[in-house]
Formats: C-alpha cells, sequence, structure tokens
C-alpha cells in the first residue's frame, strides 16, 4: 500500500497527451479559429483606430455625459484620463486592450448566460458545472497560457482563449444565482396562468434577475482586462506588454505609467457597464424621450467621422511594403537592443516589421510553427539548448550574429575579494541571485552549485531580469556583498563596477555565441529579408551600446537609429 502510495500519479503525463491529441486532431479547427479570431479583432481595431484619438476621446466624454445624465464627473474623468494615454503614446496599445477586453468579454457572455440559466434548471447540470468553474476560477491565469499556445500560436487570439476561461465563471454564477433568487410566488403565478418556460425565463426570470446578470457581467470584464499582462507573455498586444518590459527591466517610471493606464481603462470601462445596470427611475423617462432625438444625432455624427476618417486612411495608406516581417524576441535587454536593430535596417528596406515580445519558450516555437518569421536572440550551445533541441528539425539556422564573445557568468561587485567561484564560501548569505525561472542561465547556475564542493549549502533566488539588476545596484550602493547571475552582453558591465568570477569547472559554459534563427520557408517567400537576416553579425560593443543607451532612458527604437546613424557602413553591408 505505501508503495502504491508512493508511486508518483503522471498527471503532467496525461495532461500533455490530452493537449498533444487535441492539437494533432483539431489542428484544422483551431487554425480556422485563429484566422477567423485574429481578422475579426484586426477589424475591429483598424476600425477604432480609423478615428482620430482626439475625436474619440472628445466622442467618449460626451457618451459618458448623457450616460451619467448630464453629470460631470465622469465625463470629465474620461476626458483627462484618456487624454494621459493619449499623451504617453500608449493610444494603439489601448485599441489593442480594448480590442482583447471587449471580445473576452463578449465570447464569456455569449457562453456564460446560458450556462448560467442550464445550472438554474438544473440541478444535475449544477453539480456538474459548478466543480469545473471552482477550477477555472482558483487555477492560475498563467496555466492557460500553455494550451492557448499549442492550440492558436501566439498573438491576439491565444490572449483572448485564455481570458475566456479566466473570466467566465462570474457570469455563469451570478446568471445561476439570479434566477434562483426570482420570488416562488412569483414562478407560481406565471405557471398559474398559463406561461410557457420560455415566457417565464424571458418575461419574469431574466428581467427579475437583471441586476445580478450585469454584476457577473461587469466582473467578467474586469477580470478579462486584468489578464492582459498575463496575455502579454504570449505575444498579445496592448498595454500588458508595456507592464510586462517594466518589470522585467525594473523600469519603475515606464511601469507606473503603464499601470496608471490600465487603471484609467479599468475605471472607464467599469463605471459605463455598472450604468447599464441602472434601473429607469419614472422621472427619467421624459427626459429618456426628450434626448432621444439627440442622441440620434450624436450616434449619425460619430458614423459620418468613422466613414469619413476611415476613408481619408485607406486613400493616404495606399503606399505599398515590400512584404510583413514578424519577430520574435523575449524582455532581455540584449535582444531587445538586437531586434529593434535589425528591424530599423530591414523598414529601410521597405518590409513593415512586427516585433512581438514573448517568453522564452514561446519565442522559440512561434518560429519553429511559423507564427513569428524569425530571431535573433538564441544563445547556444548552452542556454538555449533545451529549446534547441525540441525546435531545431524545425528551424532554418543563419549562423551567429554575435560570434562566441557571449557568456554566462557569476558575477560580483568589483570590492568583494574573490576572483573565482572556487573562493566562494559564504559570501552574500550563501545565496546567488538569479533570473526568471525557465531560462537557460537559472538551469547553468544550479548546475554550477551542484558542480563545486564549496557551494554546498547555497542556494539560488530567483526573480527576474530587472529585479536582479535593481537588486546588484541596491547592493553597490551600500557595498554589501551580493553574488548575481550575469552575462555578456549586458549594460550593467558598462555602468557597474563589476567583475566576473573564473569558472575553472566551465559550469556555467564556455564562450557562446547568439544565433539568428529564421522560420522555414522564409528564403523561398521574402529572399531578400532572408539575406538581410542571414548578414546580420555584429559584436558584443555595439550590442552593449544600444543597451546602455536604453537603460539612459532612450525609446529601444530610438537607440537602435542612433546606433545604425553611427555604424551606418556596418548596417549597409547586412543590405549588400
Amino acid at each position: 500500500m505505501l508503495d502504491l502510495l508512493q508511486q508518483e500519479i503522471p498527471v503532467a503525463d496525461w495532461a500533455d497527451a490530452a493537449v498533444d491529441w487535441l492539437t494533432e486532431n483539431l489542428s484544422g479547427f483551431f487554425s480556422f479559429l485563429q484566422t477567423v479570431g485574429q481578422t475579426i479583432m484586426d477589424g475591429m481595431t483598424n476600425l477604432l483606430s480609423m478615428i482620430s484619438p482626439l475625436i474619440l476621446i472628445v466622442l467618449l466624454a460626451v457618451a459618458a455625459y448623457f450616460a451619467f445624465n448630464r453629470k460631470w464627473g465622469m465625463p470629465i474623468f474620461t476626458f483627462l484620463g484618456l487624454l494621459f494615454i493619449y499623451n504617453q503614446d500608449m493610444w494603439g496599445d489601448l485599441l489593442n486592450t480594448i480590442t482583447l477586453v471587449i471580445m473576452s468579454s463578449l465570447i464569456s457572455v455569449v457562453i456564460g448566460v446560458p450556462l448560467g440559466i442550464l445550472m438554474s434548471k438544473s440541478e444535475t447540470a449544477q453539480s456538474i458545472i459548478k466543480p469545473i468553474l471552482d477550477i477555472m476560477q482558483t487555477m492560475p491565469g498563467f496555466v492557460y497560457l500553455i494550451p492557448a499556445v499549442a492550440f492558436f500560436g501566439i498573438g491576439m487570439v491565444p490572449g483572448v482563449f485564455a481570458s475566456v476561461i479566466f473570466s467566465l465563471p462570474p457570469t455563469v454564477r451570478m446568471t445561476n444565482l439570479g434566477i434562483r433568487q426570482v420570488p416562488t410566488e412569483l414562478v407560481e403565478a406565471s405557471d398559474s396562468f398559463g406561461g410557457t418556460g420560455w415566457q417565464k425565463l424571458f418575461k419574469l426570470e431574466m428581467p427579475l434577475a437583471k441586476g445580478n446578470i450585469f454584476a457577473g457581467i461587469n466582473q467578467t470584464i474586469m477580470l478579462a482586462l486584468s489578464m492582459v499582462v498575463i496575455a502579454s507573455m504570449i505575444g498579445a498586444p496592448g498595454l500588458g506588454q508595456g507592464v510586462l518590459s517594466a518589470v522585467q527591466r525594473s523600469q519603475v517610471g515606464n511601469g507606473f505609467t503603464f499601470g496608471v493606464s490600465i487603471v484609467v481603462l479599468a475605471i472607464v470601462m467599469d463605471r459605463f457597464t455598472q450604468r447599464l445596470n441602472k434601473t429607469s427611475q419614472p422621472k427619467q423617462v421624459a427626459e429618456k424621450k426628450k434626448s432621444k432625438k439627440g442622441k440620434i444625432w450624436i450616434a449619425t455624427a460619430v458614423a459620418a467621422v468613422v466613414i469619413v476618417w476611415g476613408a481619408i486612411s485607406a486613400f493616404s495608406s495606399g503606399s505599398s511594403n515590400t512584404g510583413n516581417i514578424t519577430l520574435a524576441y523575449t524582455e532581455q535587454d540584449d535582444q531587445i537592443a538586437s531586434t529593434n536593430v535589425i528591424a530599423q535596417v530591414l523598414e529601410d528596406q521597405g518590409f513593415n516589421v512586427t516585433t512581438s515580445s514573448l517568453d522564452n519558450a514561446v519565442m522559440w516555437e512561434s518560429v519553429a510553427n511559423g507564427e513569428a518569421d524569425a530571431m535573433v536572440g538564441a544563445w547556444l550551445p548552452v542556454t538555449h539548448q533545451a529549446q534547441y533541441e525540441e525546435f531545431k528539425d524545425d528551424l532554418d539556422n543563419l549562423g551567429p550574429n554575435v560570434d562566441k564573445q557571449a557568456q554566462n557568468s557569476f558575477v560580483v561587485p568589483s570590492y568583494m575579494d574573490v576572483d573565482s567561484i572556487e573562493d566562494l564560501d559564504d559570501q552574500a548569505g550563501q545565496v546567488v541571485t538569479g533570473i526568471e525561472p525557465g531560462a537557460g542561465i537559472v538551469q547553468a547556475a544550479e548546475n554550477t552549485l551542484e558542480e563545486y564542493p564549496n557551494l554546498e549549502g547555497w542556494q539560488q533566488e530567483l526573480s527576474s531580469t530587472g529585479a536582479m539588476t535593481t537588486q546588484l545596484e541596491r547592493a553597490i550602493a551600500q557595498e554589501d556583498e551580493i553574488v548575481i547571475t550575469g552575462w555578456t552582453p549586458h549594460w550593467m558591465f558598462s555602468r557597474f563596477d563589476i567583475k566576473t568570477l573564473d569558472d575553472p569547472k566551465s559550469a556555467m559554459g564556455d564562450a557562446e555565441s547568439i544565433y539568428t534563427f529564421a522560420r522555414e520557408g522564409l528564403a523561398d517567400d521574402m529572399p531578400e529579408a532572408y539575406q538581410i537576416l542571414d548578414n546580420f553579425e555584429w559584436d558584443v560593443k555595439d550590442v552593449e551600446g544600444v543597451m546602455l543607451d536604453m537603460e539612459d532612458g532612450k525609446d529601444p527604437e530610438d537607440a537602435a537609429r542612433d546606433w545604425i546613424e553611427d555604424n551606418q557602413d556596418k548596417a549597409d553591408s547586412w543590405v549588400e
């Protein structure tokens, strides 16, 4: 009996097998949903983009004025809040976030309300659905990203998929609760007058349960909005990518700005959806009739603005481009630098380049399955060895863009009296400060802790790249001891007085190269872009120069553009 209990139940293997089966047998269905969903959401975003931001801000403020009974509080907040987002150059991110939230919420309502009705009418259905809702509500949101990527790849569609699962339960639960709370006397009266089941549902139960249903919908919208940061890890565009970037790079100011923008959007959406749940009072009927004509004129004006602006946009966007290229990267400074530089070069040659920030494993998978066209941040042969072994058969290796100059190592401030990993004993509380779980350097550090006998009792404390560099800066300011997992290229070697520790056992790996990989077929589809990516090659000093400019506050695109202007000959050699 004890032996049986000690045998691990292969739950993870079962889950992997289920996802693999679905991916293999329903790949066509998932591809269809991905195509249709992406088309719809691109259309929604493009439609919103047709309207001038300032005009849309004014229109939403006017809508708030009428929706909130001509009171000025919410219209002013809406106007100033959206104007702040526009001022911070986040308008495009805002529109993508709105599209994600609206689609997730609509799908959740379409599924959730009927499920809630079913639960209210059947005890059997409730006993089956309720535990499923418990799992959906308590499961960490990050877990939903794994099947989302497996089914739909990267982008907004998998973000919506994960958001729907995460945000669906409140609508289901509140619909069920609202209908069950309809007074029994009223239900019996409906039955006694010969009302059918449909009449009872739509003319009695649903109207009386309206408050609960809308409360559930409101919570669903808020939960969908809370997924924007998580969904950004699988390429969902929007404000969440700014938050994720700020967290991983420890940019307090940017994180605060993007956070405030999400708060503004959350408050606006919350107040508007709550307003839909307000029951009209008799005194308001006359006012509504009186303002109906004015609202019609406003709606007509909005439609006219959209049509005219759409025509202008379509006319002005007649210029063609050489092709569309998607470059995948992770939120690490060296990858941000290299991706932005090669993106600028490709754009100068007429390509329309999209850069997609992803989790490391998702980045590899996205290029392997053709969701992205290329990546320029693959560390080999050690750091990304596991991902390379998994996906190498589906990738086109274009060779190193930084050749044998990248290095993982243990790094300490120069004032610490150690020069080798073998010199470590009880410094820094026997803690190595690491980065994100799952990164290749994290596994290398674990191997190092096992390889060196003097590191017995040491442990690696995981956080994020941004948190690690912040901790390093704080320790140096106070002249405290600290040991971190560092690598070159990185801006911290230009900013701080630090040193790498010798690694006699090469446990952290020898010097590595940073490779460029493309999806299979890119050479045939866009040979010019393929050739530029194949020619892309620079050195560690180049990378660190762009990284340092970024760390000093330059926008990555501006830092990349400045580097290209200062190194035009090298950039020109890539396009020859």
